[in-house]
C-alpha cells in the first residue's frame, strides 16, 4: 500500500482524498517509480478542486509533474535505481499522475534527471520551467538575439513567465514584464532581472490590426486579446512563442502583423514534446538556472497539505513554486 491524492466522480459527487492505494491498482505501464517530488501547477489544482474539465477519467491522481527513483522496469532504457522525471504526456489528467508515493508510467515518457540538478530542483522546476525553455528555445531557433531589442513576457507573475523572464535575464535579453500585480514589480525587477514592467490592462483589450513597433519578441502565456495585442506590437520580423491560453482560447487578430511586418508566431507545446526537445531543454535549465534563486522562490509541502495547497493557488496567493514531498 502507498499513499496518493486520489480524484474521484461518481454518485456521491466530486471529491479529492489523500488515500491508502494498493500497488494493484497501479496502471500497468513499463517502469513503476518511487516517486520523491510532484508539484503542483495551475493545471493541478483546477483538477483537485474541481473548476476546470482537466481530468478525462476517474478515479485520478493529479500531479502533471513527478521525480522518483525507477524500482522496477521493463523498458529497455531503464534500470533499478536510476532517477528520472516526467513532466507533461496527459499524467495527472488521462494517466494516473505524481501526487503519490508511486506511480506507473511507460518510458518513453521520462528523462534522466541531469546531473547538475536535484530531484527537488528538477522539481522546483517542473512543468513551468521546462515550458518557458522550450519558448526560449523556440525564439532562439528563429534567431532572436539580445542585439535585437526587448522581448516581452506576458503573465510575467506566473510560473511560465517567471521562469521566462528569469532564463531571458540570464542570457543577457532586455526583458518587460507584463503583470497585473503591482506588489510584484521589486520581485519581477530585482529578483527575477526584469528592466522593465507593464500593467496587463495595456494589452488585454481589444485593440488595433497594428500599433507601434514595441518588442523584438515575446513569450505569451495568456492568449486571446493580450496575444493580439503582443502581435501587433511587434517590431519588423519579431517573434512571438505562444504557450498559454489563461485569458482564453480566441485569437481577435488580423493577418496585419504577419503580412505587413513579417511577424512570426510559433506554438509552444510541453505535454507532447518530443524527447529530444526535452533532453536538449532539461540539459539547458540545468545550466542556466540559478539555484539559489530556485531555492528561494520554493516551498515545500507534505503530500498531505497538497489540497490546501491547490486551493491556494487558486485563489493566487502563492508566488513561486510549491513542491510536494510525496515521500
Amino acid at each position: 500500500m502507498f499513499k496518493a491524492l486520489v480524484i474521484e466522480n461518481d454518485e456521491l459527487g466530486y471529491r479529492t482524498s489523500l488515500q491508502d492505494v494498493s500497488e494493484k491498482q497501479l496502471p500497468d505501464q513499463d517502469v513503476t517509480l518511487e516517486v520523491s517530488y510532484s508539484t503542483l501547477n495551475y493545471k493541478d489544482a483546477l483538477a483537485i478542486c474541481n473548476k476546470g474539465p482537466i481530468v478525462r477519467q476517474f478515479p485520478m491522481v493529479p500531479g502533471i509533474d513527478l521525480v522518483g527513483r525507477v524500482i522496477s522496469s521493463r523498458h529497455p532504457e531503464w534500470q533499478q535505481d536510476d532517477v528520472a522525471l516526467l513532466t507533461g504526456w496527459g499524467v495527472g489528467e488521462k494517466q494516473w499522475g505524481g501526487l503519490a508515493q508511486k506511480a506507473s508510467v511507460s518510458g518513453d515518457w521520462l528523462v534522466k534527471v541531469p546531473a547538475a540538478l536535484s530531484p527537488l530542483q528538477a522539481m522546483a522546476i517542473g512543468t513551468a520551467g521546462f515550458t518557458a525553455m522550450l519558448c526560449v528555445l523556440a525564439l532562439e531557433k528563429q534567431g532572436v538575439t539580445p542585439q535585437h531589442g526587448p522581448v516581452l513576457v506576458t503573465g510575467a507573475s506566473g510560473g511560465v513567465g517567471s521562469f521566462s523572464v528569469s532564463l531571458l535575464s540570464r542570457l543577457g535579453y532586455e526583458v518587460v514584464a507584463s503583470s497585473g500585480r503591482a506588489s510584484d514589480s521589486e520581485y519581477l525587477l530585482n529578483t527575477l532581472g526584469a528592466t522593465a514592467i507593464i500593467d496587463r490592462a495595456t494589452l488585454s483589450e481589444p485593440g488595433k490590426p497594428l500599433a507601434k513597433e514595441r518588442w523584438a519578441a515575446a513569450i505569451d502565456s495568456v492568449g486571446s486579446h493580450t496575444l493580439a495585442n503582443v502581435l501587433a506590437g511587434m517590431q519588423r520580423d519579431g517573434v512571438v512563442a505562444a504557450c498559454g491560453m489563461a485569458q482564453g482560447l480566441d485569437l481577435p487578430a488580423s493577418v496585419a502583423p504577419f503580412i505587413l511586418r513579417g511577424v512570426t508566431l510559433t506554438g509552444v507545446d510541453s505535454v507532447m514534446c518530443a524527447r529530444p526537445l526535452r533532453q536538449q531543454a532539461w540539459q539547458r535549465l540545468a545550466g542556466l538556472v540559478d539555484s539559489a534563486l530556485l531555492q528561494q522562490l520554493t516551498r515545500v509541502i507534505p503530500l498531505s497539505e497538497a489540497r490546501e495547497g491547490a486551493e491556494q493557488l487558486l485563489a493566487g496567493s502563492v508566488r513561486g513554486r510549491l513542491v510536494v514531498d510525496c515521500r
